[in-house]
């Protein structure tokens, strides 16, 4: 019997699928325990807002130097060091809402933790994914993000019910821990006969030809172009679709919770299974995208460039309609309904600008996203803690927090910058080569 080999880079994307997946566990993780243990003291929403927006300032701080670390010292090393840091993190510090020093201190070092994490990822994918699987390997490995948030959503909330807020630390410390096991057990460096240089089927595109040529991150002893990575138009388009995707992503994932609690009078522990629905559509929707745009490319039904503004645009726009109809539902089904769909949409448009860092600059993917990421983490730090502020100042003007109407501000600022970022990708974006 011929035994079948299972390519070992199939197994690196699978084992960043599950790293992504738990990072995002913990993120909603924090945001669900802290909720409950602050709304317990009575904690007010812009300071309920400033330290779930904690984590963004250490993340953000972290995006470029993790680029640099992981195209240096490589990115299996950076991604075992981030991962043990956290986790030894979350499984020593206390959840105690009147510890704010303590808190802000934890969020801040978990977010520079963390930070490493998704440049160190794509300077492992580009190392070992061939050009014609990138979209589909970007796109399951990123799904993972959307599978832990609805994985979080579905049971902690039981988990806080029944063992209290602190449980949420162990368990994230827990997975933590087992993933670096794994990781250090089963990742390696590509060696040389596994590099990403799969031959394609005759592709007349000439970006995607282009694309095949650079398949491997540049040696760690190559000079960076930052100055033609900072000034470069097409990677400015990927900066700023970074940045409203994780705004809309990060307020959503935040903020939704307290909608529900105010604007709906519903707590999770009694909306079932529904609440996680919205990140659950992501992670489908997220692999539909890298499916389609892998099959639009190889099959040379559209180049490159044309694949990625196709999906981030129609992602972007239903997300957008998506957002403003949100608010003028007065049902838990409605509102879950139009979430699942914005958020849907808004990971099939991940098919678009996520994986263009490995289009533009394949042997720089780590770097430029680093860069790219270090917006989306502004999104968070701006986004999350300007919502507190938003809600707040209503509360101070006397309006009601438990109508829907004074959230329309809340969701209408992510859907107009969806729309704007849509109309950024498809003037200045490429699926070329520019950094060699």
């Amino acid at each position: 019997m011929v035994r079948m080999r299972f390519p070992k880079r199939y197994l690196i994307v699978l084992l960043t699928f599950v790293c992504t997946n738990v990072c995002y566990i913990e993120r909603v993780g924090f945001s669900i325990a802290y909720t409950v243990a602050a709304d317990a003291i009575g904690v007010n929403q812009a300071n309920k807002g400033m330290i779930l927006s904690m984590f963004y300032y250490g993340y953000v701080l972290s995006q470029i130097p993790g680029g640099w670390a992981a195209q240096r010292i490589g990115g299996r090393r950076v991604l075992l060091l981030s991962f043990v840091l956290w986790s030894m993190i979350c499984g020593l510090i206390p959840l105690d809402p009147n510890r704010v020093t303590i808190l802000v201190l934890s969020r801040l070092f978990v977010g520079v933790a963390q930070g490493f994490i998704f440049p160190a990822i794509h300077t492992v994918l580009a190392q070992w994914v061939p050009p014609q699987e990138r979209s589909r390997s970007v796109s399951l490995t990123t799904s993972g993000m959307y599978l832990g948030a609805a994985c979080g959503m579905l049971f902690f909330p039981s988990l806080v019910k029944h063992t209290g807020p602190q449980s949420v630390f162990f368990v994230e410390a827990v997975l933590g821990v087992a993933w670096s096991v794994i990781w250090f057990r089963f990742s390696s460096d590509p060696p040389r006969t596994d590099l990403p240089k799969v031959s394609m089927p005759k592709v007349a595109s000439r970006d995607m030809i282009k694309a095949q040529a650079g398949g491997v991150v540049a040696p760690r002893t190559v000079k960076i172009p930052w100055r033609r990575i900072i000034f470069s138009l097409p990677v400015w388009a990927i900066v700023v679709n970074n940045f409203t995707f994780h705004y809309a992503l990060y307020v959503l994932m935040n903020w939704l919770p307290t909608y529900f609690e105010l604007g709906l009078k519903l707590s999770l522990q009694d909306m079932g299974s529904s609440k996680m629905l919205p990140y659950f559509n992501m992670f489908i929707f997220s692999n539909i995208g890298g499916v389609i745009a892998d099959h639009l490319i190889t099959r040379r039904i559209l180049s490159v460039t044309k694949t990625r503004k196709l999906l981030n645009t129609i992602g972007f726009i239903v997300s957008a309609f998506a957002l403003m109809a949100l608010p003028l539902f007065s049902t838990p089904s409605g509102t879950v309904m139009c979430s699942a769909i914005s958020l849907g949409f808004l990971a099939l448009g991940r098919a678009g600008f996520a994986v263009n860092h490995m289009d533009v600059a394949p042997k720089f993917a780590g770097i430029v996203m680093g860069v790219s990421n270090t917006a989306g983490t502004l999104a968070g730090i701006v986004g999350v803690g300007l919502t507190g502020n938003i809600l707040e100042a209503a509360k101070a003007s006397n309006k009601d927090l438990t109508d829907s109407e004074t959230w329309k501000t809340v969701f209408f600022v992510p859907a107009y910058l969806c729309i704007f970022s849509s109309v950024i990708f498809l003037i200045f974006s490429t699926g070329e080569k520019i950094f060699e």
